[in-house]
């Protein structure tokens, strides 16, 4: 009824890469310009790492993704590195000097014991004060509220289709929220519903999971633009640096 591939090609037409239009994605695309080397986890089909790549970044580019189908749309390009796995499976060492998590992936990390995880292997990529870049929904904005039938999207597939899609909510326990994601025909017959549990943790809990990884917050937004966190930000932008080995949980470093 609707691929695997299919799904894929959808999400690239639903989110096109475009920081010329999208704060977040100019956002990105500044950080990953100005680091030689770049890591990608939850890469999804590679438009970050592509753009990158065809806008004069001759660095080293990997990308790393648990969903094959967007694997393969991401491996047209064979001058960027594609990897099979998830955050945790990432097995580089001291290679990298920013990781990034964009589209809201690091909500994909569910339990705890999957955060320390990932982000014990993240941290093992990059290299002495190498940073982590990633961002997640504030929970404070109840983003999960809008996800309903009512806000269907209309769009246009890359085979021409026209289809609908809409997402709703299946649960919500403490911080995690359970969706699904029905894409349909115009008339309303189903061709597809995806299921994905997100986690919505809070600064709070980001700092200790980061500080526990051996990262430090170098710097938080509540916006695209660089704002602070406010008691209206639907965001949560954090740019996170790898503690330098000499450090014990950031003590006697500059400081801190």
């Amino acid at each position: 009824m609707f691929s695997d591939a299919d799904a894929a090609a959808l999400y690239d037409v639903l989110n096109p890469w475009d920081p010329g239009r999208r704060p977040g994605d100019r956002f990105y695309h500044e950080l990953v310009m100005a680091a030689d080397s770049v890591l990608d986890v939850g890469c999804g089909t590679g438009a970050m790492l592509a753009h990158a790549r065809d806008h004069g970044h001759r660095g080293r580019l990997a990308g790393l993704d648990p969903d094959r189908a967007a694997l393969d749309r991401a491996r047209r390009r064979a001058s960027i590195e594609w990897v099979e796995g998830t955050a945790a499976d990432a097995r580089w060492k001291a290679e990298f000097d920013l990781a990034t998590m964009t589209g809201h992936a690091f909500q994909c990390l569910i339990t705890d014991q999957d955060l320390r995880a990932s982000l014990a292997a993240i941290h093992a990529t990059l290299r002495e004060n190498g940073h982590f870049a990633f961002e997640t929904r504030h929970p404070q904005a109840r983003a999960w509220q809008d996800w309903n039938p009512s806000n269907a999207s209309g769009i246009t597939d890359t085979a021409g289709r026209a289809l609908r899609v809409w997402h709703e909510v299946e649960s919500v326990i403490s911080d995690v929220i359970t969706v699904t994601e029905t894409t349909a025909r115009p008339d309303g017959t189903v061709l597809r519903i995806d299921r994905a549990s997100l986690r919505f943790p809070g600064p709070q809990t980001l700092s200790t999971f980061l500080a526990d990884a051996g990262f430090e917050i170098e710097a938080q937004y509540g916006n695209w633009h660089r704002g602070p966190i406010t008691t209206t930000s639907q965001e949560i932008v954090t740019i996170a640096r790898k503690w330098p080995r000499h450090c014990l949980r950031g003590r006697g470093c500059g400081g801190r």
